[in-house]
């Protein structure tokens, strides 16, 4: 096997496994990774267009996250409004009840994040980190993280 073949075939079942260790802290709560990140960005960036959010998805990347918006709006944990700026716009937003599955998104999150870093503990991670950033900027997925680490935070990690 070539290096590179190895690397992709490593990243793969590292996103793998971690996508289903989430599913399975989020399951209780009756939501989807996918889900998750859209609260996720929604909490954290929003209010903002469909159009908006999916630049800073990394789960639908290339695809509408509108089948995704439509069922947590089905579920009461989004809503869509109109856009106080230009009202030609809808935005998405929180519902309380999507604030509140949000902070127990993150609480289902940081118990994946302690058992990574267990796992992780002793590895050089810093250069890690920056070979895999340097590789995945060159992709959609990696300019939707760029953007959600906004420019100051763009520029202290690089």
């Amino acid at each position: 096997m070539k290096v590179v073949e190895e690397f992709r075939y490593l990243v793969l079942a590292i996103q793998r496994e971690g996508n289903r260790l989430l599913a399975a802290e989020l399951r209780p709560l009756g939501i989807t990774p996918s889900q998750a990140e859209v609260l996720r960005v929604l909490r954290d960036h929003g209010p903002m267009t469909l159009n908006a959010l999916g630049g800073l998805l990394v789960c639908e990347t290339g695809n509408s996250p509108s089948r995704l918006v439509d069922r947590l709006v089905a579920q009461g944990l989004v809503k869509r409004g109109v856009d106080q700026i230009d009202r030609r716009y809808l935005t998405l937003s929180l519902t309380p009840q999507g604030r509140a599955l949000h902070r127990r998104i993150v609480t289902a999150e940081n118990r994946l994040h302690r058992t990574l870093h267990d796992r992780l503990a002793g590895q050089a991670l810093d250069e890690t980190i920056t070979t895999l950033r340097s590789l995945a900027d060159a992709f959609p997925t990696g300019a939707a993280l760029a953007r959600r680490r906004g420019p100051e935070l763009a520029h202290q990690e690089n």
